[in-house]
């Protein structure tokens, strides 16, 4: 890989220890995947944030960066942390669970890095352009900025998307090069997308045909919004390992695409009604829970609107960036919920956050990758279906 005098020098050691072994990083993906150069990235998000996914190790490591005066180069956010930032008493969040992850928090913070702490960063402030080239992690943002902005990312790992932050720069591969974001297989959807959760469910029974391959889809609605799109590849991302998709008239590389000879799936009822099957693993939820990506203000406005003048039965949180909290709180949204007995919680989602030493055990939720992983991460039992009809069932 050709590394330029700069890039020598850093790798050489000229720069500091941390940079060198952030360059050798670097070098060494780029190596493994043949990358012919470095290239610079407009932004980054970083993952591995909540105490729940890195622990100690985690934990020590990035204050060991911090404390060796690591410090990012382009803007930088977060990926969600395991509890709201601010609120984590009051919702119930554990006390030496709060202390770990604002110890986390704190390191990324002395970094330089903006402490957004969501998996939306394209709605809290870090929006790239058409074709920027940038350095993601999370899998559904990573999904969302390919596919509905057309921006170019691999999925980075938690250290090779820190290594990018503090060096600017990532290795040439990938979906990064035009020639990779071809399509590989025809997405026929031959049956009726009603609602948020048929969107993940589409998407989830979609990722585990696929795999990693690259989708394109033809009759998807075409009120699509950009918050169906965000659960449609955030499941894909979750169920197989989809960073790019194309939908025919909505996203913006599609109609660039040579489709006539591609393989064809068709999708039909039967299987969305078999795939709402498969994630329903539970019968009634102990606790219902939206924002899997964070919800944005027109999906909190949507959960305002359902629970108006009404009063839940069980708890039902709405998962969200800071941001989006707050223009909530500034347009009366909160209070709503709150009012009815739910609670819009910044900073985190359900599955990087402790639910399970929290007292639930069957999670309610309308998001295909929230019933991926809930399973496994989380200990939970899953009652998978749209924001309606859960919001009904606690009602």
């Amino acid at each position: 890989m050709y590394l330029s005098k700069e890039e020598e020098a850093i790798l050489e050691g000229e720069k500091g220890t941390v940079k060198e072994k952030m360059m050798r990083l670097l070098t060494r993906l780029g190596d493994i995947y043949g990358a012919d150069k470095m290239i610079p990235v407009g932004s980054v998000q970083v993952s591995g944030v909540s105490y729940k996914s890195v622990g100690d190790p985690g934990m020590a490591f990035l204050e060991d960066m911090a404390s060796k005066g690591a410090e990012v180069s382009v803007l930088t956010f977060l990926n969600p942390a395991g509890m709201d930032l601010e609120d984590w008493k009051e919702i119930g969040f554990p006390e030496d669970f709060a202390e770990n992850q604002l110890r986390i928090m704190n390191a990324f913070k002395e970094m330089g890095i903006v402490v957004t702490s969501t998996c939306t960063p394209y709605l809290a402030g870090n929006l790239p352009r058409f074709r920027e080239h940038i350095a993601w992690s999370e899998s559904s943002a990573v999904s969302f900025a390919n596919s509905v902005i057309s921006a170019r990312t691999n999925r980075e790992g938690g250290p090779s998307a820190l290594a990018a932050a503090i060096l600017g720069k990532t290795p040439n591969y990938g979906l990064h090069l035009d020639e990779n974001r071809k399509p590989d297989v025809l997405v026929d959807v031959s049956c009726d997308i009603r609602s948020d959760a048929d969107f993940g469910a589409l998407g989830w029974h979609i990722g585990k045909l696929v795999e990693s391959d690259i989708p394109y889809f033809k009759g998807l609605p075409e009120w699509s919004t950009t918050d169906d799109l965000k659960s449609l590849g955030a499941a894909m991302a979750a169920s197989g390992a989809v960073a790019l998709y194309h939908a025919e008239n909505l996203t913006p590389e599609a109609h660039l695409q040579d489709v006539s000879d591609l393989e064809k799936i068709t999708v039909d009822e039967e299987d969305i009604k078999d795939t709402y099957a498969a994630l329903n693993t539970g019968d009634e939820p102990d606790i219902v829970i939206f924002g899997c990506p964070h919800a944005s203000l027109r999906d909190i406005k949507k959960v305002a609107d359902q629970v108006k003048g009404k009063s839940l039965k069980k708890p039902m949180w709405v998962c969200t960036s800071r941001m989006m909290k707050e223009a909530a709180d500034r347009m009366g949204y909160t209070d709503i919920i709150e009012e009815a007995g739910g609670r819009i919680v910044a900073d985190t989602c359900m599955v990087v956050s402790p639910i399970e030493s929290m007292g639930y055990g069957i999670t309610g939720c309308s998001s295909g990758k929230a019933a991926q992983y809930l399973p496994g991460f989380c200990k939970q039992s899953v009652v998978f279906d749209s924001v309606d009809s859960l919001i009904e069932e606690v009602l």
